[in-house]
């Protein structure tokens, strides 16, 4: 896994050396180096994807552990931790108030960097394994539609549908992929209420139209391939309401 995470000091040379550790740690990514506790609560506020914070402690206007305790009173606190980087160990018990991950003294190595983001990586990868997972999406069941063609019952599958074409006691049934309609003896009144209302329309007298499988609209008509289809004025009210969709 990535933590996102950004650097805290107002010495030049000591946030560059910090930034450059995150830099050469496989699992950290650096998103931003702050030159003042201000700058980062900003950006923390501003960018809530941000999981790490290395803090030194003393600085001015507000310091580090007054941020942290802002951190620590603030609703993500468990998704967001702190790591301190400082020169004084005085700070060592407040740094544990606040349920800092790590307090490393300057001047600090390389090694006991790793250390300290090893333990991130522990308490990030547990906070992972305890989310709760999210249920799986609803998986959309097929729908199918039963037409008596010449002498047997053929089953066709209504994503496959483009449009309906209605012929006085006969309907044709125009599918995807196949050079010739199914005609079938029913009415197209029926083959409405049996089609799901969000996936079709009736646009004409005569036609009901797959909405998915539109290419092209006028205020007046829809195309599906290479068929134009007119909507009939009963139908424009309803029409006019879909169009909006299209922007």
């Amino acid at each position: 896994m990535m933590i996102n995470c950004i650097a805290v000091d107002d010495e030049p040379i000591a946030l560059n050396l910090i930034s450059s550790y995150i830099e050469q740690t496989p699992f950290l990514e650096l998103a931003a180096k702050c030159s003042s506790a201000i700058t980062a609560l900003k950006f923390i506020h501003e960018q809530p994807q941000v999981q790490l914070v290395f803090l030194d402690i003393r600085m001015a206007d507000l310091s580090g552990m007054e941020l942290a305790r802002i951190i620590d009173q603030s609703a993500n606190k468990k998704q967001l931790r702190i790591i301190f980087t400082t020169a004084y160990d005085q700070y060592a018990l407040e740094g544990y108030k606040v349920a800092a991950l790590d307090y490393l003294v300057k001047p600090f190595s390389f090694v006991d960097f790793s250390k300290a983001a090893a333990k991130a990586l522990e308490y990030f990868s547990m906070f992972e394994d305890t989310r709760p997972t999210p249920a799986p999406l609803p998986v959309k069941e097929k729908e199918y539609l039963y037409l008596k063609v010449e002498y047997q019952l053929v089953k066709v599958d209504t994503d496959d549908i483009l449009y309906i074409e209605g012929l006085k006691d006969y309907v044709k049934v125009y599918l995807q992929n196949e050079p010739k309609p199914l005609l079938t003896l029913t009415s197209l009144k029926t083959l409405e209420e049996r089609l799901h209302g969000q996936h079709f329309m009736r646009l004409h007298r005569s036609y009901i139209v797959a909405l998915d499988k539109i290419k092209a609209v006028t205020k007046s008509s829809v195309q599906i391939g290479a068929k134009v289809i007119q909507v009939s004025e009963q139908y424009r009210e309803v029409f006019a309401d879909y169009l909006q969709k299209w922007g």
